[in-house]
């Protein structure tokens, strides 16, 4: 199932606890299905620090930096948050991710090995559309690996930070509207497209048919997704 709350684990004394404390809470973060409907956005400051097993001092360190980042509120005399985006916020943010993963598949084209193309066949092969109803949570956890497989094919270190620093916010929409509107069955069709191009080494194609594929999910939440 999809996780909508914080998944958090003990954190080991090694190296800077500030620096641990921000790994394992960005982690949790980024593991979290943010735009769930029920989603637990309030984060306890104490409930943290005691489930870390650290103190508050490395834990607002963390905290701080992860509000610098955008990932988190902190609202004085009210608490600290997971930040979600507006709506408008979303779709500038899809829009820039077409634009990244699209020029990361052409590259891929030229860059890519066969070996590393063909990588992405488990993340395609072992679903059908047919029967994507009975997996649908493996599907949504195949689905984000397969459109960040497709960035780190590039090779381009630009292309890949500029795409982790929306990752947080992208995979948390993609993991809520998987289910709606039947955009399963037609994201299987879509992703053996884009393998197809991709092995074939047809750049011109494969750009294009991930950057309509990203498209389709903009005009999704354009149309029928509500955030506050």
């Amino acid at each position: 199932m999809t996780n909508a709350e914080l998944d958090i684990r003990p954190i080991e004394e090694v190296q800077s606890l500030k620096s641990r404390t921000y790994d394992a809470l960005k982690t949790a973060i980024a593991s979290m299905n943010i735009y769930d409907e029920n989603a637990q956005l309030r984060l306890d400051e104490r409930a943290l620090s005691l489930r870390f097993g650290v103190s508050r001092t490395p834990l607002r360190e963390a905290l701080a930096q992860l509000e610098q980042e955008g990932l988190v509120r902190i609202v004085p005399r009210r608490g600290i948050y997971i930040a979600r985006r507006t709506k408008a916020e979303i779709l500038e943010m899809i829009t820039v991710w077409a634009a990244l993963e699209s020029m990361a598949a052409r590259l891929a084209t030229e860059v890519a090995s066969d070996e590393e193309i063909a990588g992405l066949h488990p993340l395609v092969d072992a679903f059908s559309s047919s029967g994507v109803d009975a997996h649908m949570y493996e599907y949504s956890d195949a689905n984000i690996s397969f459109h960040a497989a497709i960035i780190g094919l590039s090779r381009c270190q630009l292309v890949i930070d500029i795409a982790n620093g929306l990752f947080t916010h992208v995979r948390g929409i993609r993991r809520r509207t998987i289910f709606e509107k039947d955009r399963a069955r037609r994201s299987i069709v879509d992703h053996k497209d884009i393998v197809e191009a991709l092995e074939t080494r047809n750049a011109e194609r494969a750009e294009r048919l991930v950057r309509e594929h990203t498209l389709k999910l903009r005009d999704h939440v354009e149309r029928f997704v509500a955030l506050d």
